[in-house]
């Protein structure tokens, strides 16, 4: 255990820095240095919470995960309020808080992980019924992702809707009963996307990249530009010409495409490693954790990064279509950063405890030989 927390914490720390310093070379542009002021701000908010959330017993959460689910659910209607929530692109997902732009969906991730490893917990021995493996969490879960998806946030959704039956799976929950609402679900998604103009030329654009590159498809190929410009080693950092407008969100999103050019494919794989590493290091954390309702916790987070990262990797290279989601401890973003690395502080709980309570067997001293008394 100990070899995966040193393995996890350095991951996260290399790709917190890495963040950093492409950040810093991102603000070389109009912006200066707000971006990399902002990161490191929220960043230490996240380090604070995360040591708080690794020395806390994480089963403390079961008292409190259906308040942290109703807050989330209540925040991301709140957001779909004009007036309240903000408006950008034509999606209401952020509040105002002056300092920051607060998006409720990604403490509603969090929130919604440990709410179904609450359940999952619970009702253990009743998971592989439909009532109580599908029905009952299908019912609390799609509240969350239809709030979600109502600020118009697909990418979101989507990534929750596999987290999620994934780990209901873990729980018990049998596939014959799980893969009818799931594919309720991704036709549902997919007419939403068909009705929905954006979405429905990003797919396009993903289809036909040459012949949208000039348009809808803008941004993917000035990605592929900025990864083919970099080649083995990159053309230095700082030097990197695709960051100087010509790649939108290029801090946040597409923070890869930079990473690309500037450092190299050499670069790109040692953060795919890093998430891969990562990933390997939760998945061994959930296999031994002293509980059902650390395994499920450590499976959903560690489900939660891998999958997120593998999104975002692969909408910067084109082999998905362009879903708007940050790279985990990379991508510039307060929300997510201070989320993420509460997730980490959760992991780092889960693994401190995992052997809590084991006592080793101890050998029982031989005998001892009376002495012989004098006659």
């Amino acid at each position: 255990m100990k070899v995966a927390t040193t393995i996890l914490v350095f991951c996260v720390a290399a790709l917190l820095a890495l963040g950093l310093v492409m950040l810093y070379s991102a603000s070389m542009g109009p912006k200066g240095a707000h971006f990399l002021i902002m990161q490191v701000t929220w960043g230490g908010v996240g380090l604070v919470i995360c040591f708080i959330a690794a020395a806390l017993d994480y089963r403390h959460l079961k008292k409190v995960s259906w308040l942290l689910f109703g807050l989330a659910a209540v925040l991301l209607a709140l957001v779909l309020v004009p007036g309240i929530g903000m408006k950008i692109n034509g999606a209401r997902r952020w509040f105002d808080l002056k300092v920051m732009h607060f998006q409720p969906s990604e403490l509603a991730k969090i929130a919604l992980i440990i709410a179904i490893a609450h359940y999952g917990e619970r009702f253990q021995r009743q998971m592989g019924t439909f009532q109580r493996g599908v029905f009952l969490p299908g019912a609390f879960i799609g509240l969350i992702l239809v709030l979600i998806l109502a600020g118009r946030d697909y990418g979101t959704t989507i990534l929750m809707i596999c987290v999620s039956a994934a780990m209901l799976l873990v729980a018990g929950a049998r596939w014959r009963f799980l893969l009818p609402p799931i594919f309720v679900a991704v036709v549902g998604l997919g007419i939403a996307i068909w009705f929905n103009p954006i979405r429905s030329k990003r797919i396009a654009a993903w289809l036909n990249p040459d012949e949208t590159k000039s348009d809808i498809g803008y941004q993917a190929y000035q990605s592929m530009l900025a990864l083919g410009a970099g080649g083995w080693t990159g053309v230095g950092l700082g030097d990197g010409r695709q960051k100087l407008g010509f790649v939108p969100e290029h801090h946040t999103d597409f923070i890869l495409s930079v990473i690309g050019e500037e450092l190299g494919l050499v670069a790109t794989l040692a953060v795919l490693v890093a998430f891969i590493f990562l990933v390997i290091c939760g998945i061994y954390i959930a296999w031994n954790a002293r509980d059902t309702f650390g395994l499920l916790l450590a499976s959903g987070i560690s489900l939660l990064i891998g999958l997120q990262a593998f999104v975002n990797i692969g909408v910067v290279t084109s082999a998905l279509p362009n879903k708007g989601l940050p790279l985990p401890f990379i991508s510039y973003g307060g929300s997510n950063l201070v989320m993420m690395l509460a997730g980490m502080g959760l992991l780092l709980s889960v693994a401190r405890r995992a052997h809590e309570g084991v006592t080793m067997p101890i050998e029982s001293e031989p005998a001892a030989v009376p002495s012989p008394q004098p006659s």
